[in-house]
C-alpha cells in the first residue's frame, strides 16, 4: 500500500514538474514585435494613381508560347517609363537585357557600402478569353472605382514596379543623395521562369562581382483575418521560398478492346503510382521560416496557443497536425504532391496503349529536388513506370536571416508605415525571380506592402484583379522610406 502511495505521489510530482515547466515557458515566451515611432504620411498627388491605371492598361501579357508574345506592348511600357519618370530615366544608370528587361543603378556616395537591390517586374499572367464576362471591370482597363484600381497587375507586381518608379521620382526631385548604392531590376518574364529577365540580370551583377547587403522581392504582404486566433494585420516577410519540380509518370503496356481487359492496364498501373504518391505524403516539418514565424507571432495569440507554441519540442506534431488541416497550412510544413496532368485515351472502347501523368511538387527548405526524386521512385518502386523531370526546375531557396541589417531595416520600416501591423518572418509557397539572386546575396526578403484577405487574395492570376487607392499608395510611401532607411547607412 506505502509502495502504491509513493508511487502516485511521484507521478503527481513528475505531472506538477511538467505543469511549473510548461507554464514557465509560456510565461517566458515573450513578445519579439518592435516599436518605431510612425512617419507622416505624405500626401500622394493623383498623377501617380493615374499613372498606375496607364500602367495597367499597357497589355505586358507573358504568354505560355513564344509565338503569342507581343513585344509591341514591352516596348510600349518602356515608353512610358521613360515618359513618366524622366529623373530616373535620366540620372539612373540604365541596362537592358534581353530587350525588354532593365537594371538601373543609383551610386552611393560610399562605394564601401555593399549596395541593396529592389525587385518588381513587368509582366502579368493571361487573361483567360471564356472568362471576360465574369470581370466586373475589362481586366486591362486600369479603372478607378469606389476608391479601388482594377486590373491584371494590380497586385501582381507593376504595384512594385510603379511603387518603385514613383519613390525614385520623388527622391531624386527631392534631391536625396544615397550614401549607400542600390540597384533596381525589372524583369519581364517573371511569370514564365524568369530565365530571359532576372536570370540574365543575376549573371550581369555575379560577372560586376556586386555582392548586395540585401534584396527585396515580391512575395510576402500585409495579411487581415487571415491568421487564426490574431485580429491584427500581419506583415509577413518571405525568408525562403519553396522549390519547383515537375514529374511526368508514363506507362506502355499492351493495348486492346475494352471488350476483354487484361487484370491491368497502363491507366491501371499509372492510377496506383499516382494514389500510393497520395497516400504517402511528405513528412510534415517546422522549417526554419515557419519556427521564426511561430517565434513572432505564439506570444501575440492566447494563451492556450502560447502555451503549445512556447513549448514546440514538445507539441510539434500538435502544431504540424493544426497546419495540416488547411491546403494553404499544409504547404508550408511539408512538400506537397499535386498530380496536374493526365493524358490516356482516344475511345471509349480502346484500350490504350500509353498512359501518363505529370506530378508537380514545392519542395520545402531541408530537401532538395534530388531528395523529392528519390522518394517517388522508392514509392513507386515499379520499373514500368518511367519517370521523367520537367523543363523547369528549381531548388528551394536558402533561408534569410531574420537579424541581418536587410530585416531589421525592413521591419522598421514597415513599422513606420503601418505602426499597428505585426511583423513576422514566412515561408513563401511560389516562386519570385527573387530566386535567381542566390549568388548575389545572403539576405534575400520578399515582401510587397499591400494587404491581402480572404476577399482579394485569389485575384491575382484569378478573376477581378484588383487594389485599394490606398494601399497603393502606400506603396509608393514605403518604397521611398526603406530606401531612405537603407540607402543612407
Amino acid at each position: 500500500m506505502k509502495l502504491i502511495k509513493k508511487t502516485l505521489l511521484a507521478g503527481l510530482g513528475l505531472i506538477l514538474i511538467f505543469i511549473i515547466y510548461l507554464l514557465f515557458n509560456t510565461l517566458n515566451f515573450k513578445s519579439t514585435q518592435l516599436k518605431y515611432e510612425p512617419v507622416t504620411a505624405f500626401k500622394i498627388n493623383r498623377a501617380s494613381i493615374e499613372n498606375f491605371s496607364k500602367a495597367i492598361k499597357i497589355k505586358t501579357v507573358s504568354p505560355e508560347n513564344d509565338i503569342d508574345f507581343d513585344s509591341l506592348q514591352f516596348r510600349n511600357f518602356e515608353t512610358f517609363l521613360m515618359e513618366t519618370y524622366p529623373l530616373v530615366d535620366s540620372l539612373l544608370e540604365k541596362k537592358t537585357f534581353n530587350s525588354f528587361s532593365f537594371l538601373y543603378k543609383w551610386a552611393g556616395s560610399d562605394p564601401s557600402l555593399k549596395p541593396i537591390v529592389l525587385m518588381a517586374h513587368l509582366d502579368v499572367v493571361p487573361v483567360i478569353e471564356e472568362n471576360l464576362p465574369d470581370w466586373k471591370h475589362p481586366p486591362f482597363g486600369g479603372d478607378i472605382i469606389n476608391d479601388t484600381i482594377w486590373g491584371r497587375g494590380t497586385i501582381d507586381d507593376k504595384v512594385g514596379v510603379i511603387g518603385i518608379m514613383e519613390s525614385l521620382e520623388l527622391l531624386l526631385k527631392e534631391g536625396f543623395k544615397p550614401t549607400r548604392s542600390m540597384y533596381i531590376s525589372f524583369g519581364h518574364d517573371e511569370e514564365i521562369g524568369g530565365e530571359n529577365g532576372a536570370e540574365s540580370i543575376a549573371q550581369y551583377l555575379k560577372e560586376e562581382n556586386v555582392e548586395a547587403e540585401f534584396v527585396l522581392d515580391e512575395g510576402g504582404s500585409i495579411v487581415q483575418h487571415m491568421i487564426p486566433d490574431i485580429d491584427k494585420d500581419v506583415a509577413l516577410i518571405g525568408i525562403a521560398e519553396k522549390g519547383f519540380i515537375s514529374l511526368e509518370l508514363s506507362v506502355k503496356m499492351e493495348g486492346g478492346h475494352s471488350s476483354m481487359p487484361e487484370k491491368e492496364t497502363a491507366i491501371d498501373v499509372l492510377s496506383k503510382a499516382v494514389i500510393k504518391l497520395k497516400q504517402n505524403p511528405f513528412p510534415a516539418i517546422i522549417s526554419p521560416p515557419i519556427d521564426g514565424f511561430i517565434q513572432n507571432l505564439g506570444p501575440e495569440m492566447p494563451f492556450l496557443n502560447r502555451l503549445v507554441f512556447a513549448n514546440k519540442s514538445i507539441f510539434e506534431s500538435v502544431i504540424t497536425g493544426i497546419y495540416e488541416k488547411s491546403a494553404s497550412g499544409n504547404a508550408l510544413v511539408r512538400t506537397t504532391t499535386a498530380p496536374t496532368i493526365f493524358n490516356s485515351g482516344v475511345k471509349d472502347n480502346v484500350i490504350p496503349q500509353s498512359a501518363s501523368a505529370t506530378i508537380n511538387f514545392r519542395i520545402i527548405p531541408g530537401e532538395t529536388v534530388a531528395t523529392v526524386t528519390e522518394r517517388v521512385k522508392a514509392l513507386i518502386n515499379d520499373d514500368r513506370i518511367l519517370i521523367k523531370k520537367g523543363d523547369f526546375i528549381s531548388e528551394p531557396s536558402k533561408v534569410s536571416s531574420t537579424s541581418s541589417f536587410g530585416y531589421t531595416t525592413l521591419q522598421k520600416t514597415i513599422s513606420e508605415i503601418y505602426p499597428e501591423a505585426l511583423v513576422a518572418p514566412y515561408l513563401v509557397l511560389g516562386g519570385t525571380d527573387s530566386r535567381h539572386l542566390n549568388d548575389i546575396s545572403d539576405n534575400i526578403y520578399r515582401f510587397s506592402a499591400i494587404k491581402l484577405n480572404k476577399g482579394n487574395i485569389k485575384s491575382f492570376h484569378g478573376l477581378n484583379e484588383r487594389l485599394p487607392v490606398s494601399d497603393f499608395e502606400n506603396s509608393i510611401r514605403f518604397y521611398y522610406q526603406i530606401i531612405k532607411n537603407s540607402a543612407t547607412k
